[in-house]
């Protein structure tokens, strides 16, 4: 019986000796996060003469902008320009995943310049990307 407590108190004076080391230890300093934000900026202008971007800032802080197609043209809306816009900036998040990006958030924002009829304005997307350094 003796033997069996001596047993008992030494594995725990071992188990709390290994506690007491990882207790005081510094932890392991967290990964890095990178963050990476795509903006889409497309026009709500009649006639086709508004300007459509897809704005990407790199991490050397270097502008990428690339002309979007805009929503109206002469005759009204385009849809055809609608499917393109939404093919250039889906093949511009495939090639960010593929990059080890990650897409984090996704929000929207109006603005019409004449709020009464709403001939004119633009519509804002941005797409934050996070990404483990």
């Amino acid at each position: 019986m003796k033997t069996k407590l001596n047993y008992f108190f030494a594995a725990t004076s071992i188990v709390a000796v290994i506690l007491s080391v990882y207790a005081f230890t510094k932890p392991a300093a967290g990964t890095a996060t990178e963050f990476l934000q795509v903006t889409a900026v497309e026009s709500v202008v009649p006639g086709g003469l508004g300007r459509s971007r897809l704005i990407t800032i790199s991490e050397a802080g270097k502008m990428d902008e690339v002309k979007l197609e805009n929503f109206f043209s002469m005759v009204g809306i385009n849809f055809g320009n609608i499917r393109m816009n939404d093919q250039m900036i889906t093949d511009k998040i495939s090639y960010l995943t593929s990059q080890g990006w990650e897409l984090k958030f996704v929000s929207t924002g109006v603005y019409a310049a004449n709020a009464d009829n709403g001939a004119t304005g633009i519509f804002i997307t941005r797409y934050t990307f996070t990404k483990q350094k």
